[in-house]
């Protein structure tokens, strides 16, 4: 039988406490990684269905990745289970180059939700540690306001990128020399009002782009 796929941070599980969630999950970062999704932080455990990035059964994220790479938004979708196929999506991740983390890697949360703007960052993520382990990476990309700003902050860029835009970070390149872009993208939530196949349109371009189609 094949091992269960678990990206939990059992330590950081354990330490959360008084009201601060440090982040549940280890960063994944395929060395050979040309994109890095940054979101904001995961939502509460009792809406996961997967130990992974994008965990909540709701978040179409991976049916739009489904949808862009295969043609199928329930490729990655085991709708007996209703649960994401995680093995399948680490497996594709590892293949295609994508890797996961958040912006923030402490937070608290002023009210009983996932919503960005009732988030406070108690400990912000350190972006510039992550980019030094993805040596091919082309692109940051992020789905969400609070994300987007943190990582300008971060890094010292200017200009927050309008949806479905990028900009140029400053003096941060890869191995090669290439110059890394913020690309920010409409949020696979559902609660953002956008349709389905235009949010698929939006990540087919920049995956295009980014050269892993």
């Amino acid at each position: 039988m094949k091992k269960k796929v678990s990206y939990l941070n059992e330590e950081n599980v354990r330490r959360s406490k008084d009201g601060v969630e440090w982040h549940p999950l280890i960063p994944f970062l395929p060395e050979s990684a040309r994109v890095l999704f940054l979101g904001s932080f995961p939502p509460q455990r009792k809406r996961w269905c997967i130990d992974f990035f994008y965990p909540n059964f709701i978040n179409d994220h991976w049916r739009i990745e489904g949808e862009v790479f295969f043609g199928n938004r329930n490729h990655f979708v085991d709708l007996e289970a209703k649960r994401f196929k995680v093995e399948e999506i680490v497996d594709f991740c590892l293949s295609k180059g994508i890797a996961f983390f958040d912006t923030a890697t402490a937070i608290r949360r002023l009210q009983d939700n996932a919503s960005d703007k009732f988030l406070e960052v108690v400990e912000p993520t350190d972006i510039p540690t992550l980019l030094a382990r993805l040596p091919r990476l082309t692109a940051i990309v992020t789905t969400g306001e609070k994300a987007t700003e943190t990582i300008c902050a971060s890094l010292q860029i200017p200009e927050l990128p309008k949806v479905n835009t990028f900009v140029p970070i400053p003096n941060v390149f890869n191995h090669s020399g290439e110059q890394l872009i913020l690309y920010r993208l409409p949020s696979s939530s559902r609660a953002y009002p956008l349709a389905f196949d235009k949010k698929v349109a939006a990540y087919r371009k920049m995956f295009d782009y980014c050269k892993l189609l």
